[in-house]
């Protein structure tokens, strides 16, 4: 199953490299739209998904027209506080992109408009505003991969056999 994760205009570099930290052990492809808060040779960027960065698939793109133009087909689900359905109740197919704005103010709303339909939510407390944007892509990379029986990833671990 190929799946891809899209932020548009990211904006801290940690939550960008937790996320490709968890594109990279799960296989999924990442989608940078510009404008980001940071570049992408920043440290902290790196730091945190380091060990990993060699595994990434990523591609960047000067805007979100860019990003369609490229991407024409989706399907395309969008993660947003001011959705109405539950990200659990979509069903995620092979080729999906997750889609997901920055941390500051989410997904413009006139996207969401069009494509309500197709929007989600994580369920929280009324009184939460979001979850961390790299905690949001978690739930929704391993929602999708549950979906679908994580497939080509290991689900069972083995013990070293070394004293603690």
């Amino acid at each position: 199953m190929q799946l891809n994760i899209v932020l548009v205009e990211p904006q801290i570099p940690q939550n960008t490299g937790n996320i490709a930290r968890t594109c990279a052990a799960t296989g999924a492809r990442l989608h940078l739209v510009e404008p980001m808060g940071f570049r992408v040779d920043d440290a902290k960027l790196k730091r945190a998904g380091l060990d990993y960065w060699y595994l990434l698939d990523i591609t960047y793109y000067r805007d979100l027209e860019d990003f369609f133009d490229r991407n024409p087909n989706g399907p395309f689900f969008y993660f947003s506080t001011k959705a109405a359905r539950v990200h659990s109740e979509a069903a995620y197919p092979d080729g999906s992109y997750l889609v997901f704005g920055r941390e500051d103010r989410g997904l413009p709303e006139s996207l969401l408009r069009r494509n309500y339909a197709q929007s989600v939510r994580i369920p929280m407390i009324s009184e939460a505003r979001s979850l961390n944007l790299s905690n949001s892509v978690a739930i929704a990379v391993y929602e999708a991969l549950r979906q679908n029986d994580y497939p080509g990833l290991l689900e069972t671990g083995k013990l070293t056999g070394r004293a603690d």
